[in-house]
């Protein structure tokens, strides 16, 4: 007999929510490089509370810290670029940025689908 967890509907209703903010997140990303995802991060920090004990949790810490990291490799960027012998070095800053954001948000969705907690 296979182990199933079993979700009863508050979880359920903070697992959907978790999966919009990721959502949220990615589109805030593509669109707008991720200077819209404060917006879906406000609501990462006040909701983060009502999941605590459950794999949710670590799925809105996932966000918080993938949010934060970006902000630091792309201000690290930022200086980089005002000096002409770091703009290679900025662009290539951004790009892996860009992947290793990308990375984290579609690693996120696919162990929420999958009910795994994100690692701390």
């Amino acid at each position: 007999m296979g182990s199933e967890l079993v979700l009863d509907s508050k979880l359920q209703s903070e697992k959907n929510l978790a999966w919009w903010l990721y959502i949220a997140h990615g589109v805030s990303f593509v669109f707008s490089l991720g200077a819209f995802s404060w917006i879906p991060l406000i609501i990462n920090f006040i909701k983060r509370s009502d999941t605590a004990g459950t794999f949710v949790y670590s799925h809105h810490s996932w966000q918080i810290r993938s949010f934060i990291w970006f902000v630091v490799w792309m201000a690290l960027a930022a200086v980089l670029f005002f000096t002409v012998i770091g703009i290679p070095l900025a662009f290539l800053v951004v790009g892996l940025a860009w992947l290793w954001k990308a990375y984290r948000l579609i690693k996120g969705i696919l162990d929420l689908d999958n009910n795994r907690a994100m690692p701390m």
